[in-house]
């Protein structure tokens, strides 16, 4: 068995990739319980104890980077009956310990990357438009949304545009406040400011009048990392054109997340340019596979968690990139 403690929303993803229905898992949890008074009545309270379960459910909110597994309890406790149904949620800075029967080498690889420091968020997107901002941190496996800002603006009024302009005030110290909560400036490089129109360049202006005014010296310092691009909308979904726009990918060739978002985009010019060296469904890449003629994989982590397939084609593979279903 090994344990481990998840210290931020991404180890939660990386636990979901190692747990596999059939594992025992062994962590710390609240469990309501009933008691009897002497004097026969009957109360509920909840307390916290460690149980074992055999993972028999396995259920991952990408969003909110929650993780919770249910299974039935295999070892004697004070408050579970062996064999009784119970929900663990995982929690970050509480370990758990994981026990299988058969630890192969993808359970081993994603620890091991799991468990190092520098795969870490060194990309930032503030994807917005008027009244709506969407902070993004990107790393080799995910991109997590970090804030969402959502302020209504009033519509501008003939004569007097003051309403307008204080609501736009207020959007855009919330945002300002949200980078300064959720970016760590000492690991991200590059920090990519997007918006349809003028949103971005009026933000821009804003966030370091603020900052002179303010005198911050973390984001006058880094001012250099902010990057403006175009984006059709302040929705999540528009990181995707974002991170293909070439000149967003020369800024990030630097990054862990480029190499991701580059076997992505060459994968799309191979299949347009020569469309008989890319090739994508179950069917074709096994075919390849046999053949030896597979240079670099692009997978799902859905599709990575069937263990025998991945290990069927991982002989034959030159390179391998795996995308989290999240990540774009």
């Amino acid at each position: 068995n090994v344990t481990l403690m998840p210290e931020e929303a991404e180890d939660m993803w990386h636990t979901y990739n190692l747990l596999q229905i059939g594992d025992s898992l062994m962590a710390s949890t609240i469990r309501k319980v009933q008691t009897e008074s002497s004097t026969g009545s009957v109360g509920s309270s909840r307390v916290r104890t460690t149980l074992c379960l055999c993972v028999d459910t396995i259920d991952f909110d990408s969003q909110a980077c929650q993780l919770r597994v249910k299974g039935t309890n295999i070892q004697e406790n004070q408050y579970v009956k062996m064999g009784a149904y119970h929900t663990i949620e995982l929690e970050l800075n509480r370990k758990f310990t994981l026990a299988k029967k058969i630890w192969d080498s993808v359970v081993l690889d994603r620890i091991e990357q799991a468990c190092d420091p520098t795969q870490k968020a060194d990309v930032a997107a503030v994807v917005m438009q008027e009244g709506l901002a969407n902070l993004v941190l990107v790393t080799p496996a995910m991109t997590l949304l970090r804030a969402k800002v959502e302020v209504t603006i009033p519509r501008k009024r003939r004569g007097s545009c003051t309403q307008h302009e204080k609501a736009l005030d207020r959007f855009y110290e919330a945002v300002m406040q949200g980078i300064l909560r959720h970016i760590n400036f000492d690991v991200v490089k590059c920090i990519l400011v997007a918006s349809p129109g003028f949103v971005k360049d009026q933000f821009m202006a804003y966030l370091f009048r603020e900052a002179v005014r303010q005198d911050s010296k973390i984001l006058l310092e880094n001012r250099p990392k902010f990057m403006l691009v175009h984006s059709s909308s302040g929705h999540k979904y528009s990181l995707k054109e974002i991170l293909c726009d070439p000149a967003v990918t020369a800024r990030l060739s630097d990054t862990k997340a480029a190499g991701e978002v580059k076997a992505l985009e060459d994968f799309y010019k191979m299949l347009q340019h020569e469309p008989d060296r890319a090739f994508y469904g179950l069917a074709h890449v096994e075919k390849a596979s046999e053949a030896l003629a597979i240079d670099i994989l692009l997978i799902s982590d859905k599709l990575f968690r069937y263990v025998v397939l991945w290990n069927y084609i991982w002989i034959s593979v030159g390179e391998n990139v795996v995308f989290c279903v999240c990540f774009i």
